[in-house]
């Protein structure tokens, strides 16, 4: 059954759905709605791999498809999430099965869900109606195991599904000697988002599939915090007789990167390439054999230097070696930590103009970065990273697994000094090449928002100013923004 079923629209069973849906959009220039309209789908095309266009921005909290026109609507949580959208995909033209499909504004405000008619989904001009939302009801989903080769533990769950909100409670649980656990978030969307990204998914190559459907509770009950059951809401909770502490979350992590027994790990960064993965851009498990190595080509090669392409390409994973190729100076070799973070680089950096010139990010055959024998002089074209403090994931459940986000035009930027001011700021990212369109500070003035007027100057400011000095020690931090000002 498919997640977003009770959404769905079918246009050939009702007469005045029909209607409503020939007046869609007819032209481009839509003001921003929170309602997307895609045109030019393949045939055959899922609702999974229409959500997977959008969840990379924000929550996915309706959908609408008009089979026989290759069209669908696509209503996301705020205005924002939709705006980030459009500006991203208006720069790289986003593809399903390898078919560029066309992404704008509806001239509706929202997609209204009808309960009492299973189409479900209708057009609304408005957005005052408070049925409007089109989520389950339930926070508690229901996942059971298929082909389980290898253990899956509680805390790899966690792991796995916090990418989507916040995990309150697990239970864990063999019935029909099957593995199958109950999991509930604090809010139905998460859970109806984390249902559409990682049903059918694998936690490991080849095994350990999810099969995921909602639950018909509404609340779990947890008695004990151990390996078996987890209240992430009261770790006051006794463990219970006879059990065994639960694995700690660097064990979890350590598990993930070994290659040789647990091939492929699910992390939180792979979790995050779940909506590419979906859509068929990107494998969720490693392929057999692959490596996480990186063949970048199409570089300005007067301006590019392993420093720049490591702080880029480490917003989406920890980078581990870079090599410029002596013989092809627009070309690089780019090794991440693993390949799920490689194929989230990928995904979201292929297409980007970095330095004036569009980028072209695909997987290399080497399995390795080489680097220089020793004594031997390459320039400086060949840089080691393994051991670099920049790294921004290599601590388990670092905030920054929350805060991958394809680049924009606004950067988020954090670890800023008291004495620093607006003006600062403004003066230091225009010196950078670009102009800032706009500025916000957050309450407490210690991170801000700050908007270029492309995505190309937000990708030059982050490479030139992530970790600047500020003064006494203060190293800013940068980062792409889901939102916008």
């Amino acid at each position: 059954m498919s997640s977003f079923g009770p959404l769905l629209a079918d246009t050939t069973s009702n007469g005045s759905d029909s209607k409503k849906l020939r007046v869609e959009d007819r032209v481009g220039d839509a003001p921003p709605s929170r309602v997307l309209h895609i045109r030019k789908l393949p045939n055959d095309v899922s609702e999974t791999e229409i959500i997977a266009l959008g969840l990379p921005f924000g929550k996915v909290t309706n959908i609408l498809t008009l089979k026989g026109k290759n069209q669908a609507f696509l209503e996301l949580s705020t205005e924002e999430a939709a705006m980030t959208m459009v500006n991203y995909y208006s720069a790289v033209t986003p593809h399903v099965r390898s078919m560029p499909v066309y992404i704008q504004y509806s001239n509706h405000k929202e997609l209204k869900t009808d309960n009492s008619n299973q189409s479900g989904g209708t057009l609304a001009s408005g957005s005052n109606s408070s049925d409007g939302c089109g989520t389950p009801s339930s926070p508690v989903l229901r996942i059971i195991i298929d082909n389980m080769f290898y253990p899956v533990t509680l805390d790899v769950l966690q792991q796995i599904f916090s990418k989507f909100g916040t995990v309150m409670k697990i239970i864990t649980f063999t019935k029909n000697n099957q593995f199958q656990a109950l999991l509930q978030y604090n809010d139905p969307n998460s859970a109806q988002q984390a249902k559409v990204a990682l049903d059918g998914q694998n936690i490991y190559n080849a095994c350990c599939t999810l099969r995921i459907d909602y639950s018909k509770l509404v609340n779990l009950n947890v008695k004990y915090n151990n390996d078996k059951s987890r209240d992430y809401t009261r770790p006051e909770l006794p463990a219970g007789d006879g059990q065994p502490p639960a694995l700690d979350p660097s064990v979890v992590a350590a598990l993930g990167k070994d290659s040789g027994s647990l091939l492929g790990a699910l992390s939180p960064l792979s979790a995050a390439a779940a909506a590419a993965a979906a859509a068929g851009r990107v494998a969720l498990s490693g392929h057999s054999g692959a490596s996480g190595v990186l063949l970048v080509s199409n570089l300005n090669e007067e301006m590019v230097t392993p420093h720049s392409l490591f702080t880029l390409f480490g917003v989406y994973g920890d980078v581990q070696r870079v090599k410029i190729l002596f013989n092809k100076k627009d070309s690089a070799l780019i090794q991440m930590a693993d390949m799920n973070q490689a194929q989230l680089a990928m995904s979201h950096l292929n297409g980007q103009k970095m330095y004036s010139k569009i980028i072209r990010v695909t997987m290399s055959k080497h399995q390795t970065v080489q680097l220089p024998r020793d004594g031997l002089d390459d320039q400086g074209l060949t840089k080691d990273f393994t051991n670099s403090p920049l790294h921004r994931f290599k601590k388990p459940g670092s905030k920054n697994f929350q805060n991958i986000f394809p680049p924009s035009a606004t950067l988020h930027l954090s670890n800023i000094p008291q004495d620093i001011t607006e003006e600062d700021l403004r003066v230091l990212f225009s010196n950078s090449g670009g102009t800032v369109k706009a500025f916000k500070f957050f309450q407490d003035h210690k991170m801000a928002l700050i908007q270029m007027t492309t995505i190309e100057e937000a990708i030059q400011c982050l490479i030139d100013l992530h970790n600047y000095n500020m003064g006494n020690n203060h190293h800013l931090k940068v980062s792409f923004s889901k939102s916008t000002i």
